[in-house]
């Protein structure tokens, strides 16, 4: 094959080594714009394990490497004075220049033709390369090549807010990666810095816009820049200064990171590598592993024997998904730095810990992996502070957060795992029957703090099945009742009703007969702020009057007192998903021309009203949650997180005690762009929780007991949700005691179970060993 790589950096040249590898009579040749000797970087980091797949790739360049390499295994984190430090993190530092040095000299002896000073126009690729068999464009983060065809490649570029300087210095941080936090007189600026070599170590300087402009960053010169940057951190330079090589950047030294994603990586006989087809966030450090693992994976896939077409759809195939979980977490990553200052009044312990889980690679038990004893520090830590709040003192032992007390007006849950709100449609005009009082009673005993009913309706036309459940009779009340005496009679749980109005979504078939279609007979009436049917095939509603408005107000009062009389623990309003109360708050759903539609303050007016009345009517003690969905998925259109912190103060200053952050579900999925994955709502539940500093409940796709000891740790919620997990295994809670051998007071085992839960400790334990162990 004759191969033309466009771009002297790291995986345009590991192609070219690994192409003559597999066949040396391969023509390869690069062309690079700068000399030999140029680069613009300081030094790269990537991980022990990137390295083994080099050394499994091409031995001879992996062991040239290896002689240069820096190595650590602690991070310190500087904030406020304190040094937090943690151990077992392994990262592995290089020169970039260095690491080029060495790629090229490979490459030269492998008989790669390498052209510096040679800038090739897009022309060319028609003309001069008309006769390669391949263009591979390794070109970077601004590729030439993409940026000319963007549409072809079906490429997204974010440029990022925040702003960043690639410094070097002389004062070694050689016994861990650093990061330095510093409070100025213009606001927060921090440091990701690490040694690459004997000598030398990159200074990554970071800060947001707004203190980016107070300084003046923009109308430095670089070496002015530099010198700035020196006097803010010069406590830690022990008299070193901080050198720039940022000469290629016209005006200031100071860049936006550009998140790109091309979801075309081919285009005729022209394919993507490294940055041209992704980036990743500096703050992870995978740039150059990514770009290296494509080179590996793109000359496996044209060397097996497929044709050229082929192979270059299987090597899109095989990366893009990788790729894709790298961008993952490097966003979450890059969004933490970004939104820094919701974090900056975090104890520096659970500020670090926050820091070390922010991608969501790293969770509570890798870290106990890496520094059992770090880790055991912030649990220890985490429980001190529960217990105090409670105003008991720590019990011995071990204490996971999951497992930690949490206190709401009167009401105190013994952990802080609640069982979701998950609609059953086994009622029967409202009425719950015995299949409800199974279903709650065992997952009562099984071990989380608070148990949640399913939505419960307020009036007959208020519910979205015939098979919802219902407390606007006595009888359907008494039937709760008997659920709650078992509950508070069998176990230390806290019980609490959610209580809904369905509005549009209303009148449709149980869940497994037809999510969200119309019944085919028997339909009722339904009502909303604006008559705008929930989907082509739905019923149109009607749209509210006063009166109506008095009427559906007047039902959740009826319902709370009745859920007062049941005994309830706690009451949730349902102002999410689109039911009706979250059908006002949207402008999706709303479009009244009144005092109830328009402002967002007029959009919250009603369940403003509604809210306030059943407090009113619940008693003082107790307490009240609402659920709401944090954004609609659909932009500026819709309800954004931005304005979900707004829409959850109003409730707290109403009276709300915690805010359950859901999303979405107020359109049919076919009309908006939802991001799903695991722990995808948390996000909110951070940002209402730390911007609103507002109490938060979060939910979603949360399923191991991992998720939940980071998500409490770090500080993004309060207290955790768990839906489906606990609704396939009653005893979840219970499971994750036992699988952290915790024998605590957090968790009430059923006596009659005790024997099980002995050996169910036993059998999880060992399967942990031999998975260690294999």
């Amino acid at each position: 094959m004759k191969i033309v790589c466009l771009g002297g950096g790291p995986s345009g040249v590991y192609l070219a080594i690994s192409m003559k590898i597999h066949n040396p009579e391969h023509e390869v040749e690069v062309y690079e714009r700068n000399r030999a000797d140029d680069t613009f970087g300081w030094g790269v980091v990537f991980s022990d394990q990137t390295m083994e797949n080099l050394r499994a790739n091409d031995p001879v360049s992996a062991e040239n490497m290896i002689g240069e390499l820096i190595h650590w295994d602690d991070i310190d984190v500087h904030i406020r004075g304190e040094v937090v430090k943690s151990s077992g993190h392994g990262f592995i530092g290089i020169g970039r220049q260095r690491l080029l040095d060495i790629l090229y000299a490979r490459a030269a002896e492998l008989g790669v033709k390498l052209n510096f000073e040679t800038e090739v126009e897009l022309d060319d690729l028609q003309t001069r390369f008309a006769d390669a068999d391949l263009i591979v464009a390794a070109d970077g983060l601004n590729s030439k090549v993409r940026n000319n065809n963007l549409e072809a490649f079906d490429c997204d570029i974010d440029m990022r807010p925040n702003k960043f300087v690639w410094l070097g210095t002389h004062q070694r941080f050689d016994d861990a990666f650093t990061f330095i936090f510093e409070e100025t007189e213009h606001g927060w600026v921090w440091v990701h810095a690490y040694q690459f070599d004997k000598e030398t170590s990159t200074f990554i300087v970071e800060c947001g816009p707004e203190t980016y402009d107070a300084w003046g960053f923009e109308h430095m010169s670089h070496e002015e820049s530099a010198e700035t940057c020196r006097k803010i951190f010069e406590k830690y330079l022990d008299g070193h200064d901080l050198m720039t090589k940022s000469a290629h950047i016209r005006g200031s030294a100071w860049i936006n990171f550009p998140r790109v994603l091309c979801h075309t990586w081919v285009k005729d006989n022209i394919v993507l590598i490294g940055d041209a087809a992704h980036t990743a966030h500096f703050s992870i450090g995978s740039g150059t592993k990514l770009g290296f693992e494509d080179a590996i994976s793109l000359a496996q896939h044209l060397n097996s024997g497929e044709e050229v077409k082929d192979a270059l759809v299987s090597y899109q195939d095989e990366r893009e998904l990788e790729a894709l979980k790298l961008q993952s977490a490097a966003r979450n990553s890059m969004s933490w730095f970004e939104e820094l200052d919701r974090y900056l009044d975090f104890d520096p312990t659970q500020f670090t810990y926050s820091l070390l889980t922010r991608s969501q690679r790293v969770s509570h038990e890798n870290l106990r992996l890496r520094d059992k004893d770090w880790l055991e520090g912030v649990e220890k830590w985490y429980a001190d502070r529960a217990y105090k709040a409670v105003g008991k003192d720590k019990p011995a032992g071990r204490v996971p957060p999951m497992f930690t007390p949490y206190k709401i007006r009167d009401m105190e849950l013994a952990n802080r795992v609640a069982v979701s709100p998950m609609s059953q449609y086994s009622a029967k005009d409202g009425l719950i029957n015995d299949f409800h009082f199974v279903h709650y009673g065992a997952r009562a005993m099984g071990g989380a703090g608070l148990l949640y009913t399913e939505m419960t309706d307020v009036s007959a036309d208020g519910r979205i099945t015939p098979g919802c459940a219902g407390i606007y009779t006595d009888e359907q009340m008494q039937a709760w009742k008997r659920v709650v005496d078992f509950v508070h009679g069998h176990s230390q749980a806290k019980i609490a009703m959610q209580l809904a109005h369905a509005g549009r979504k209303g009148s449709t078939k149980v869940g497994w007969e037809g999510y969200d279609m119309p019944l085919d007979e028997g339909n009722w009436e339904l009502i909303a702020p604006s008559a705008i049917p929930w989907d082509d095939g739905n019923q149109t509603p009607r749209e509210m009057t006063r009166a109506d408005m008095d009427r559906v107000r007047d039902d959740f009062v009826a319902a709370t007192l009745r859920a007062e009389q049941a005994g309830f623990d706690m009451i949730e309003m349902h102002a999410g998903h689109g039911y009706l109360l979250s059908s006002f708050i949207t402008p999706v759903s709303n479009r009244r021309e009144d005092e109830y539609g328009g402002s967002l303050e007029n959009r919250l007016r009603f369940p403003l009203e509604v809210f306030q009345a059943m407090r009113e009517a619940w008693p003082a003690h107790k307490p009240m949650s609402v659920r709401i969905s944090s954004t609609d998925w659909c932009g500026e259109d819709g309800v954004t997180p931005e304005e979900a912190v707004l829409i959850s103060k109003a409730f707290v200053e109403a009276g709300a005690d915690i805010i359950d952050v859901s999303t979405g579900q107020t359109l049919p999925v076919h009309k908006v762009n939802p991001v799903f994955g695991r722990m995808f709502q948390t996000p909110m539940a951070d940002q209402i929780r730390n911007v609103g500093h507002v109490s938060t409940m979060a939910v979603g796709n949360i399923f191991e007991t991992d998720h939940v000891n980071s998500i409490l740790a770090a500080g993004r919620a309060d207290l955790v949700l768990i839906g489906r997990p606990h609704l396939m295994d009653p005893q979840w809670t219970i499971r994750a005691a036992a699988e952290q051998e915790y024998h605590g007071p957090a968790v009430q085992v059923p006596k009659q179970y005790l024997t099980a839960f002995t050996q169910l400790e036993t059998n999880l334990k060992r399967a942990a060993e031999m998975a260690l162990n294999a």
